[in-house]
C-alpha cells in the first residue's frame, strides 16, 4: 500500500464511478446555482418585486435550507437501504430536476427556477450522507485518507469549474439555452456513472424511517454526541466551512476594494483558494503515511491562522488597478495570492483527516446519520458565518482584511479548545512532527500488526526516540511501557501521561510501581489495545540487542495475546542513543537520518518466549544497528 498512489483508485470500479458521480453532481449544483444568480442579477434585475441583492441572498437561503430540513431523513435512508441504489435514485431525481430546470432556463421562467433551486438543495442534502458513508465500505482502512482526499479535491475543483463555467456561459449570445443543455447533460452523466457503482449493503436494514424533520434532526445531534471525539471532529469540520464561507463570500468586495481589481481578479482569487484546498487534500495521504493521522490536523489549523494573519499584513494599503495577471506577476499582489493558496492548502490538510476519522470511528449502523448531522452543522456554521460577516463589516465597520485577521485569531482559540478537549490531536501532532523532522522513517511490513484486538509489540531499545518513532509509524494508538523515572520528568511527564504510557520500575526498589505496571498492561490488553514493551529493560550501550527479560512471558501468562516482534535500525549513533557516551552528552552528528522500522509475523502467546522473541528481533534487525 505505501508504494501506491491514491490516484490508482481512479482506475478501479469500486471508486471511479462514485467519484465521477459526485464530481458531476457538485459541478452541476454550482453551475446551476451560479448561472441562476447571474441571470437574476444581470437579466431579470430582481424577482417578486424585490431587488437583485435581496433575491440573490434569498436564493442562497433556499439552497441551504434543505440541509436543515431533510438531512435527518437523508441519514436514515442512507443507513436503511443499500447505498448504491440510494445514489441511483438520487441521481434519477437530479435528472428530473435538471430536466425541468433546462426548460425553465430555456424559456426564462425564473420563478420556477427558484423552486427548482430549492429541490436541488433537497437532492444535495440526500446525497451528502450516502456520499461519505459509502467510502468506508468501498475502501480499505489504509485507503480511507486517500479516498477522502480525492473526494475533497474533486468537490472543490467541481465547485470552481462549475462557478467559472457559469460565468463563461453567461457571455453566450443566448445564455439560457446553453446553460440548459449543460445542466441536463451533466445530470445524465451523473446517472450513468451511478449505475456502475458497486453494491454497498445497508448498515441498518431494520431502521424505521420517520418523516419528522425537526424531531429527527434533534435526534441526529444526540447520535453525533455519542462519541465525544467524533462530535468535536464534526464541529472542527464545520468550523472549516465557517472559515471557507467567510473567505469566499468576501472575495468579490476584497478584490474590488482592497486590490482595485476587475472581475478577473475575483476569478483568480477563487481559483487560487480552491486549487490550494485540492492540493492540501491530495498531500494528506503522503504526509499521513496512508493512515488516518490526526497529527496533521493541528498543522492545518496553525497554517490557516498564520497565513490568514499574513494576508492581513500583505494586503496593499494603497492598491493600484489590477487584473488577474498582475495578481500573479506583481511582487506585492503575488504575496496575497501565496497567502490564499497556503490558506487553501492548510485547509485541505485540516479537513481530510477529520472526515476520515469521523467515518472510521462511527459505527456502521449510524454512520450515515452522523454524516447527516455533520451536514446540518456545516449548513448552520455557514449561516452563522454570513451573519458574523454582516455584523463585523456592517455594524462594527471592520475592513475585509481586518475581518480576515479576526477570523485567524478566532481559529487559534477554537483550535486550542478542540485540542484541549481531545488530547489525541495534540499528542499525534507532537509525535508526527518529531518523527517526520528528525528522521526519515521507512516502514517494513507494519500491516502485520492486527487492525483490531489486543496485541503486544516487542522491540529492541536503541534510543530515547524509539517510542516516538514507533508511535508515529503504527496506525493504531500504542501504550508504551517505560521507565518510571523518565515518566516522572517535569516537562515530558505530562506528555507521557497524555500518551497513556505505563511506568514501570525494578520490583526490588519500587514494588508498588512494578505491580501496578503489570495490572495496567493487563487492563489495556483486556480492552483490546496495543501495548509495546522493550524487553531489554534499558537502552543498549553497544548497539547490540541485549538479553530479553522474562517480563514478556509474565504478561502473556496473564493475558495470552498475539505478539509482533519489531526491530529498529539506524538509531544507533544518534544524539538520543548511548553511542560514544551517555545520551544527550555529545553534539548531534547527523540530521534527517534514514532509519528503518521492521515488523515480523505475529506469534501466538504459546510460542512467544523471551528467548524466541529475542532471536526474532535480532533476525529482523540484521547486522545494521
Amino acid at each position: 500500500m505505501e508504494d501506491h498512489s491514491q490516484f490508482r483508485l481512479l482506475s478501479e470500479r469500486r471508486f471511479l464511478p462514485f467519484f465521477v458521480t459526485q464530481f458531476a453532481g457538485a459541478f452541476n449544483d454550482n453551475l446551476f446555482k451560479n448561472a441562476l444568480l447571474l441571470l437574476i442579477t444581470y437579466s431579470a434585475g430582481g424577482l417578486f418585486g424585490l431587488s437583485a441583492d435581496v433575491v440573490v441572498n434569498l436564493a442562497a437561503m433556499l439552497f441551504i435550507l434543505p440541509f436543515f430540513l431533510f438531512s435527518a431523513i437523508a441519514g436514515q435512508v442512507a443507513d436503511r437501504y443499500e447505498k448504491s441504489t440510494v445514489i441511483r435514485w438520487i441521481k434519477l431525481a437530479e435528472v428530473a430536476i435538471m430536466g425541468a430546470a433546462a426548460v425553465g432556463l430555456w424559456f426564462g421562467w425564473y420563478e420556477v427556477l427558484f423552486l427548482l433551486l430549492f429541490l436541488t438543495g433537497v437532492q444535495s442534502a440526500f446525497f451528502g450522507p450516502v456520499k461519505y458513508a459509502i467510502l468506508p465500505q468501498a475502501l480499505k482502512e489504509q485507503e480511507l485518507v486517500g479516498g477522502n482526499a480525492l473526494v475533497e479535491m474533486g468537490t472543490f475543483v467541481a465547485i470552481l469549474v462549475g462557478t467559472l463555467t457559469a460565468g463563461v456561459m453567461m457571455k453566450a449570445a443566448v445564455p439560457g439555452p446553453v446553460i440548459a443543455v449543460a445542466v441536463a447533460l451533466l445530470a445524465v452523466i451523473g446517472l450513468i456513472a451511478a449505475v456502475k457503482i458497486p453494491k454497498a449493503d445497508a448498515a441498518a436494514p431494520e431502521l424505521r424511517i420517520r418523516f419528522r424533520p425537526l424531531q429527527e434532526t434533534w435526534k441526529l445531534m444526540a447520535i453525533a454526541r455519542d462519541n465525544h471525539s467524533v462530535f468535536l471532529s464534526i464541529l472542527a469540520i464545520s468550523w472549516f466551512w465557517f472559515l471557507g464561507a467567510a473567505y469566499l463570500t468576501q472575495f468579490p468586495n476584497f478584490a474590488k476594494t482592497h486590490l482595485m481589481g476587475d472581475e478577473t481578479v475575483v476569478t483568480i482569487l477563487l481559483a487560487i483558494f480552491t486549487i490550494g484546498i485540492a492540493a492540501g487534500s491530495i498531500a494528506c495521504e503522503r504526509l499521513s503515511g496512508h493512515k488516518i493521522e490526526l497529527g496533521i490536523v493541528p498543522i492545518g489549523s496553525l497554517g490557516l491562522s498564520f497565513f490568514g494573519i499574513d494576508l492581513f499584513f500583505n494586503t496593499p494599503e494603497q492598491p493600484i488597478p489590477s487584473d488577474w495577471w498582475m495578481i500573479i506577476t506583481d511582487a506585492h499582489y503575488r504575496q496575497v495570492a501565496i497567502d490564499l493558496l497556503a490558506i487553501g492548502i492548510f485547509g485541505g490538510l485540516f479537513i481530510v483527516p477529520l472526515y476520515a476519522f469521523v467515518q472510521q470511528e462511527t459505527p456502521p449502523a449510524t454512520r450515515a446519520r452522523v454524516i447527516a448531522a455533520l451536514n446540518v452543522f456545516n449548513a448552520l456554521f455557514m449561516v452563522i458565518s454570513a451573519l458574523l460577516g454582516m455584523v463585523m463589516l456592517g455594524f462594527f465597520g471592520l475592513s475585509i482584511p481586518e475581518f480576515f485577521l479576526v477570523l485567524s485569531i478566532m481559529n487559534l482559540i477554537v483550535a486550542g479548545f478542540v485540542y484541549q478537549q481531545v488530547p489525541d490531536f495534540a499528542l499525534r501532532f507532537v509525535i508526527w512532527v518529531l518523527s517526520h523532522t528528525l528522521y526519515r522513517v521507512t516502514h517494513h511490513n507494519l500491516q502485520r500488526i492486527p487492525d483490531n484486538g489486543p496485541v503486544l509489540l516487542v522491540c529492541n531499545h536503541v534510543s530515547y526516540m524509539d517510542a516516538l518513532v514507533i508511535a508515529g509509524a503504527v496506525r493504531r494508538p500504542v501504550r508504551f511501557v517505560m521507565d518510571h523515572n523518565i515518566f516522572s520528568t517535569p516537562v515530558m511527564g505530562g506528555f507521557f501521561r497524555l500518551a497513556k504510557a505505563i511506568p514501570i520500575g525494578p520490583k526490588a526498589k519500587v514494588p508498588e510501581i512494578y505491580d501496578a505496571a503489570f495490572e495496567r498492561i493487563d487492563e489495556e490488553l483486556a480492552a483490546g489495545q496495543v501495548v509495546c514493551i522493550f524487553p531489554e529493560g534499558k537502552l543498549t550501550k553497544d548497539g547490540e540487542v541485549d538479553t530479553f527479560k522474562p517480563g514478556v512471558e509474565m504478561i502473556l501468562q496473564r493475558r495470552p495475546v498475539p505478539v509482533v516482534p519489531m526491530a529498529l535500525r539506524g538509531l544507533w549513533g544518534s544524539f538520543f542513543s548511548h553511542c560514544g557516551g551517555p545520551a544527550f552528552s555529545h553534539w548531534p552528528r547527523r540530521f534527517w537520518s534514514r532509519i528503518h522500522l521492521l515488523a515480523g509475523h505475529p506469534l501466538p502467546a504459546s510460542e512467544a518466549s523471551a528467548e524466541t522473541l529475542e532471536t526474532k528481533v535480532k533476525a529482523l534487525r540484521g547486522e545494521q544497528p
